[in-house]
């Protein structure tokens, strides 16, 4: 019997263990375990004003601020029946884009790119790759230039609120961005084709790639969940989304009608490849890489893919915002019940409050994305471990880990790594 425990793994956001248990070649034991501490943000949410469910959400993760921001919004404004004018629709578009831009840059070149280098970690590749470090920084600059001018600051924006924006950005500022996003188009070309260019593992596990769609539309704050050809709608998400907890883990899985599934860029490319920008279709053609596709760890390219169409994004809503100073409007406090998704770095971001007649919260459920993917990454590693057995148990290790970042998985936002017990 051999026993391999590796407390901490570096490059993915929080901490995670691994139980495994392999007799005869058969693998027994595959458990997952989010290891952080519970975050309980439901119960802090209860009995607030509508209006803190935004302030308060955002905390769970300084990644992803801005997406809970958006998604929080979205959701109470679905509650008491607020609609928003395409000025303020926009900038939230803008400000998402952003987040997902640095985010995207910060995994592929800091976390995940080492993986297929050979390189432990980003620092100790910065010699040889010092203009691919330098060009991914420029990119999470542009990334968080955006999120601080719209936003209105670098983390846990303060601009956006129920009904619209309390401050919105001038016009020279948005020029300014235009500007920038220039400047790094082409090094977002670069990272499209770099990634595209890496050799990933041949492993193919099917499952069911479930993300926003909109017609016409590379779908990220409104749209139908759609899994192949079948479309759900988002207020009925309970019907076919089920939360459970394991023993364990700190965090929920969560099923899709009972199966597992994914979510992400990987997903949202599978579904919807079609509607990117004709540069990022023109990287996605530009390789071997077939979509839709099956492989996860090809979805690493598709983030990359989606640098490229989402710089192109902010470009269009430059040229289409025409800001002008808008009114929040005006909230009727009534009893209400709102769901939002939307599409953020690791996939879909799930909302859900209901109000009572003061406007206080007497109900809230968040789903994050690595919730969702949990229960597919498990199944994703008991599959692909037959392939990499034979391999010493470092590099069997090192195999195992580099398929758990390419979820880019966020640990921190899922609890309610890589600590391996390996038998």
């Amino acid at each position: 019997m051999t026993v391999i425990k590796l407390n901490h793994i570096t490059k993915i956001e929080g901490h995670a263990s691994l139980n495994l248990s392999i007799k005869n070649g058969k693998v027994e034991v595959c458990e997952l375990q989010a290891v952080e501490g519970s975050r309980y943000f439901e119960g802090l949410l209860k009995g607030r004003r509508y209006f803190e469910a935004s302030e308060i959400s955002s905390r769970i993760c300084g990644i992803c601020s801005c997406a809970h921001t958006v998604t929080a919004i979205q959701a109470i404004e679905n509650a008491l029946g607020v609609d928003v004018s395409e000025q303020t629709g926009l900038l939230r578009e803008l400000v998402t884009i952003g987040e997902r831009i640095r985010s995207h840059a910060t995994h592929l070149y800091f976390l995940a790119l080492p993986d297929y280098l050979g390189y432990e970690s980003a620092l100790s590749m910065a010699e040889k790759y010092k203009n691919e470090l330098s060009r991914a920084l420029k990119i999470i600059k542009m990334g968080n230039g955006i999120v601080k001018v719209v936003g209105g600051r670098d983390l846990h924006p303060v601009s956006l609120t129920v009904g619209g924006f309390l401050k919105v950005p001038s016009e020279e500022e948005l020029k300014e961005i235009r500007k920038e996003l220039e400047l790094i188009k082409e090094g977002t070309i670069l990272t499209g084709k770099l990634f595209g260019r890496l050799e990933y593992p041949e492993f193919v596990n099917k499952t069911e790639y479930f993300s926003l769609v909109k017609r016409e539309e590379y779908a990220t704050l409104n749209g139908d969940m759609v899994s192949g050809s079948k479309r759900y709608k988002q207020e009925e998400y309970s019907k076919y989304l089920k939360e459970y907890h394991e023993k364990y883990s700190t965090a929920n899985f969560v099923v899709k009608e009972g199966r597992s599934y994914m979510v992400g860029a990987l997903a949202r490319v599978n579904n919807s490849y079609k509607s990117l920008s004709s540069d990022a279709r023109k990287i996605l053609k530009s390789f071997k890489i077939e979509f839709p596709n099956y492989n996860p760890f090809v979805n690493n390219f598709a983030q990359a893919v989606e640098i490229v169409h989402f710089v192109d994004r902010a470009l269009d809503i430059c040229d289409l915002l025409k800001v002008k100073e808008e009114p929040v409007k005006k909230v009727r406090l009534r009893e209400g019940h709102g769901i939002s998704a939307v599409e953020v770095p690791r996939g879909t971001l799930w909302h859900e409050y209901k109000l009572d007649s003061k406007g206080r919260i007497t109900y809230a459920n968040i789903i994050t994305p690595t919730t969702q993917n949990l229960r597919n990454l498990q199944d994703d590693i008991r599959a692909y471990l037959p392939s990499v057995m034979k391999l010493s148990k470092e590099k069997m290790i090192l195999e195992i880990e580099k398929l758990i970042r390419s979820y880019d998985p966020c640990f921190s936002c899922s609890t309610h790594f890589l600590k391996v017990n390996f038998v």
